[in-house]
């Protein structure tokens, strides 16, 4: 650690080590410099980001739309195509639509969406219970383990 330095001092130590003289935090009192090969630093930090950017995953929220009236068969398609999308790492909504007086009978779809939450249950998280918002009632699961 070499404490306050004059610029020019700092300069002239850069270049007698044929590096760069590169403010750290400018807006600093006094301005943190640090002598280093900037070319090389640009290059790894640039590696760096690419390879977070490599590594990264965006999650897609996938939905499943019911009717109370839905059959065990069509229950069934539905469960293995949101098992597939959570197998992907991709979370899934899943409503129910409520039409006409279906809306006398919510007890119905929450009951459905507890079953459906319960059929997928080995590869996916219930988040929340099931929620009414105007005529429809939602879940929502994530995948036990992220990939």
């Amino acid at each position: 650690m070499l404490g306050i330095l004059p610029v020019e001092q700092a300069l002239a130590m850069a270049e007698e080590q044929e590096l760069d003289l590169v403010k750290i935090s400018p807006n600093a009192v006094p301005p943190v410099c640090k002598i280093m090969d900037y070319g090389k630093f640009r290059f790894d930090q640039l590696k760096r980001e690419k390879e977070a950017k490599k590594n990264q995953r965006v999650v897609e929220i996938k939905e499943i739309r019911m009717s109370p009236g839905i059959d065990t068969n069509d229950l069934n398609t539905k469960m293995r195509s949101a098992i597939k999308f959570l197998k992907e790492g991709n979370r899934v909504k899943v409503t129910v639509r409520f039409r006409g007086r279906e809306m006398a009978h919510t007890e119905i779809g929450e009951e459905l969406l507890i079953r459906f939450g319960e059929g997928c249950a080995e590869v996916s998280n219930l988040e929340k219970k099931p929620k009414l918002d105007g005529r429809h009632m939602s879940i929502f699961l994530s995948p036990k383990n992220a990939k």
